[in-house]
């Protein structure tokens, strides 16, 4: 293990929703309360980071990390439209002073998948209102904050829409063909899948829980809600890029010395042989397409978590016998150092690894899978890529959207049955052991 020069930022990651606890502005909260939701169970007190903050930067801090990406939730500052609560702005200004105290820069994302329920109730990200109400409240939050601030995010894998949409159409056309091939057998569609699959029934769960949702949002057509991790339209993703620019200039008017970007959810795209042209333009829709909205920004957020490999037909599943995480991902910490290496062909600014991490309950392969990762980056810039900064995913095992508190991405355990009692893990040691000493 070698350490990495001073300046460079080695840091762990969360998100507001996750671990916060009682955000009860914000469309997922919304989305967890419905009799049909898609949430396996509700976020509630969450880590109660809200409150023991501190603790958790006492714990970076004694670990030997030097930084912290946190975000800021809009549905707190901002819990109706137009209307901000000081009180909660000035909660954010102890967090980011806390880390300062301790020597951790900190990293604030104003947008990291929650969003307050007026915005959804006005179109969310398919609207074109929308650019123009984040950049209102982003410029609130600069006007108060940011001359505490030298790096700020505006949006977090702002291609999550395009994703989401490359996944439901590939579920879509997936239900076709297992229902046209029962019907050309005479058979009930449930019967062509290896499980105990009742799809006639996760059909209608669907209906009921749009319905339900759209009630939520006080919309009548359950196609009218879109939030951020909705499959989004083409139309939605430029209005989506819109929204970062017009965060972009609101943050450089007010405080033109704080560095900005958003981050990108990227995958390691590698083709089998004559699957060539179908990685290019998966890597086209997932980056590339991007850069006019991004080229002006100092830095970009990369995130990776595995490898996707694509046939002539698209995607294909885990090779036989890989190993794989909670999460169902190929567990493949080469990955990273792929897509760092193909975003600086195109990509002139900074470059920062805003996550990168593993769902496992064995420490041993988080810490084995922050070796592999860190060696890439290190190979990288030793060939003088721009590389600024890496922030593990997650500071803690914490609520994981839909799937609830199953799986175990953190740096430091918490038992959410005893006290929020927080136990760190050998890997927050080893991670902190990369960062210079100063």
């Amino acid at each position: 293990m070698t350490q990495f020069t001073p300046g460079f930022l080695i840091g762990a990651a969360t998100a507001a929703h996750q671990v916060e606890g009682n955000n009860i502005h914000n469309d997922c909260w919304a989305q967890e309360q419905m009799e049909h939701s898609s949430y396996v169970e509700p976020s509630l007190d969450a880590c109660d980071h809200y409150h023991k903050y501190a603790e958790d930067i006492r714990l970076m801090a004694g670990a030997g990390l030097n930084a912290y990406r946190f975000s800021i939730e809009w549905a707190r500052i901002e819990p109706e439209e137009g209307c901000f609560d000081a009180a909660e702005l000035e909660h954010y200004r102890d967090v980011i002073r806390c880390c300062q105290a301790h020597g951790l820069e900190p990293i604030v994302t104003l947008h990291h998948f929650s969003s307050p329920v007026w915005l959804i109730a006005k179109g969310g990200w398919e609207a074109e209102t929308t650019p123009a109400d984040f950049a209102r409240y982003v410029r609130y939050v600069m006007e108060n904050l940011g001359g505490e601030l030298q790096y700020v995010c505006t949006i977090n894998e702002a291609n999550m829409g395009v994703q989401v949409a490359a996944i439901a159409e590939r579920y879509k056309k997936q239900m076709m063909k297992m229902a046209a091939q029962a019907q050309a057998g005479g058979q009930s569609p449930d019967g062509s899948v290896q499980m105990g699959m009742n799809l006639q029934a996760i059909m209608e769960l669907q209906k009921l829980s749009g319905q339900e949702g759209a009630r939520a949002f006080g919309l009548e057509d359950p196609q009218a809600v879109h939030v951020f991790q909705s499959a989004c339209t083409a139309a939605g993703d430029e209005i989506l890029c819109r929204a970062h620019v017009a965060a972009r200039q609101a943050i450089r008017e007010v405080c033109p010395q704080v560095k900005v970007g958003l981050s990108l959810s990227l995958h390691d795209f590698q083709p089998l042989p004559g699957a060539e042209t179908v990685a290019e333009a998966e890597w086209d829709k997932e980056f590339r397409h991007y850069l006019p909205y991004i080229q002006e920004d100092d830095y970009l957020g990369v995130q990776n978590y595995t490898r996707s490999l694509l046939g002539p037909d698209g995607l294909l599943p885990v090779p036989d016998g890989s190993e794989v995480t909670q999460a169902g991902y190929e567990y493949y910490p080469e990955g990273l150092e792929h897509v760092v290496r193909k975003v600086a062909a195109d990509y002139s600014g900074d470059i920062y690894i805003t996550e990168n991490g593993i769902a496992t309950a064995d420490d041993t392969r988080r810490v084995a899978f922050i070796e592999q990762a860190l060696a890439g980056v290190q190979r990288c810039v030793a060939d003088g890529l721009p590389v600024k900064g890496y922030f593990h995913w997650s500071l803690m095992d914490n609520f994981e959207w839909q799937k609830g508190y199953a799986m175990q991405f953190g740096l430091i355990a918490v038992d959410r049955a005893h006290g929020q009692t927080r136990t760190p893990k050998p890997s927050l040691a080893y991670l902190g052991s990369y960062a210079a000493r100063n």
